[in-house]
């Protein structure tokens, strides 16, 4: 069954800018559930790129208002979200990637889910030459250097939050905190991985494409 998917380019903005699309079309998506209007919500894919921010999941009791000061002196800002996952950092050379959907429209499994992004991911890399794979620890990897993270949220179903795919980010910030707080593992790019530049704009179309394909939208 073929599914439509939305796509929306939103640019380079504050994380505060893409919380508040996503939370826009999530609300949309529960009014409709609720019986609140008739006007069918739409299954969307938000494409963005952030300036320097460092974010937490819902476990952020693990990061103290000092620590929090400390990645701010470094001219980040700093978000505790409701998503999945630990500590991790987003900015400019990012590809960040935030589907709003209605997982009643594919399959109502969390699990499931997370599975299909992290596969979308895998796709992407492979159309570029790179041959990345999920581990135990969540997100998409290049042997032990982690290329994409994941953290997502699930309200009835609707989808937010999402991945976060290095292009060709400044990877100085990522030596301020324990990525995803896993241990002894590394970061890595498309760039750093191929040895020449890849520009979001450049992963853009084969992401998209990648996603459809593995949604089958």
């Amino acid at each position: 069954m073929n599914r439509v998917l939305y796509v929306r380019n939103l640019g380079r903005i504050s994380y505060s800018e893409g919380l508040r699309a996503q939370e826009q079309l999530q609300r949309q998506h529960l009014d409709g559930l609720a019986g609140k209007t008739s006007e069918p919500a739409k299954d969307t894919l938000l494409l963005c790129e952030h300036h320097p921010v460092y974010t937490t999941g819902h476990r952020t009791g693990q990061y103290s208002d000092s620590e929090e000061d400390r990645l701010k002196k470094l001219g980040a800002e700093f978000h505790r979200t409701n998503r999945g996952g630990l500590i991790t950092y987003h900015g400019p050379g990012q590809l960040v990637v935030y589907p709003v959907i209605n997982l009643a429209h594919f399959r109502k499994s969390m699990k499931w889910y997370i599975c299909q992004l992290e596969k979308s991911v895998i796709r992407t890399c492979q159309s570029f030459g790179i041959q990345a794979q999920t581990s135990p620890d969540t997100g998409v990897w290049v042997g032990d250097r982690k290329i994409c993270a994941v953290g997502v949220h699930g309200s009835r179903f609707i989808t937010t939050h999402g991945f976060a795919l290095n292009c060709n980010p400044d990877m100085t910030w990522f030596r301020h905190i324990v990525p995803c707080g896993i241990v002894g593992k590394g970061v890595t790019s498309l760039s750093m991985e191929l040895g020449y530049n890849i520009k979001i704009q450049d992963a853009i179309p084969t992401m998209v494409a990648s996603f459809a394909a593995q949604f089958d939208c």
